[in-house]
């Protein structure tokens, strides 16, 4: 005698159709992003708060060790694609603090990341920069009014002619030591970038040279030159001159770092800058295309090349890195007050 056939529930069909599909759900989105993602949604109805994005651990260590910053008690950090966001308050004002790590896409990456999952109302973008201006000295922040990104380059042959969107070149037989002679180098002709923006038209993207700081934040942080720089590293390593706080220079990032003196020559001839560094348009053009306030300080910690001996990063980076935190805090104190909220 043939056994009876049982046919299943067509519900029960469905459940088994559908686990597949649970786990690859369960794959695509891992536990741990999920329970960050739950904790950010809770941290974001205490909203909206300032970003604040440094660089590496130095600043991280200069800036915490001023005192200033306060967790939330109830959600001190999130942990997200493995950097920590860290909730708090300095100053009255509410705060989410990241060390976004060196280079352009570390920088890009952690902004925006924090703006498509915070409710940011403004990024501040600190950390400390090598110096290209003979007027500014170690131990001084610069916050600029304007960055560039002047990494990219077309590599051509000596007598190559220039892209259309080339805005500078470098010739490498204008550095030849001794003098004359052909380089086989050539040279390089410095590009401006693709922006894509929330201002601009869709999928086309711009071609500007420079990216400008947030004019009212600007004119906040104008009002705090003059203020006091700390100017000695320890008991025994002291500057020669007292810091200061120069507000309306340019800034230059690009993904190497710079310990060159004809390189520097060049860069400051060639586009105006003060301070060099590996981050700050990548944090500037993400703030600004995606509609946010953005501002940039630096702490001037070494010569790019052009002091005698070795670079000074290691003997004077802690102190700028101190220097630009004080700037730091300072310019958030002094922001407009409908920045003030309590936990």
């Amino acid at each position: 005698m043939a056994a009876k056939q049982v046919i299943p529930p067509f519900s029960l069909i469905l459940a088994f159709a559908f686990i597949p599909l649970l786990v690859f759900s369960a794959q695509a989105v891992p536990l741990e992003r999920l329970n960050s993602l739950r904790v950010i949604k809770s941290v974001n109805k205490n909203g909206p708060f300032l970003g604040l994005v440094t660089v590496y651990a130095p600043e991280e260590e200069a800036f915490f060790s001023t005192g200033v910053f306060r967790p939330d008690p109830r959600h001190p950090f999130v942990d997200l694609s493995g950097r920590r966001f860290q909730i708090g308050k300095v100053a009255g004002k509410k705060v989410i603090y990241v060390k976004c790590g060196v280079g352009l896409v570390n920088a890009a990456a952690a902004t925006q990341q924090m703006l498509d999952l915070f409710d940011i109302k403004g990024v501040i973008h600190f950390g400390i920069s090598g110096n290209a201006n003979s007027s500014m000295h170690i131990g001084d922040v610069t916050i600029p009014y304007q960055v560039a990104q002047t990494g990219l380059w077309d590599w051509l042959k000596p007598n190559a002619t220039l892209e259309p969107n080339d805005f500078a070149q470098f010739d490498f037989k204008n550095y030849n030591a001794p003098k004359g002679g052909d380089n086989k180098l050539g040279r390089v002709g410095y590009s401006t970038e693709q922006f894509y923006s929330t201002s601009g038209e869709v999928n086309v993207p711009q071609r500007p040279v420079w990216f400008n700081i947030t004019k009212n934040w600007l004119h906040v942080a104008s009002h705090l030159q003059g203020m006091k720089l700390e100017q000695c590293a320890n008991s025994t390593l002291c500057l020669p001159q007292k810091p200061k706080l120069v507000v309306g220079l340019k800034g230059a990032t690009s993904n190497f770092f710079i310990d060159n003196a004809a390189y520097t020559d060049f860069l400051f001839k060639t586009f105006g800058v003060t301070s060099l560094d590996m981050e700050s348009s990548a944090v500037v053009m993400t703030c600004l295309s995606n509609g946010y306030p953005v501002i940039v300080i630096r702490g001037v910690s070494d010569l790019a090349g052009t002091q005698e001996g070795d670079n000074t990063i290691r003997l004077f980076g802690p102190l700028a890195a101190l220097n630009t935190a004080k700037v730091v805090i300072r310019f958030v104190k002094s922001l407009p007050g409908n920045y003030i909220s309590k936990f």
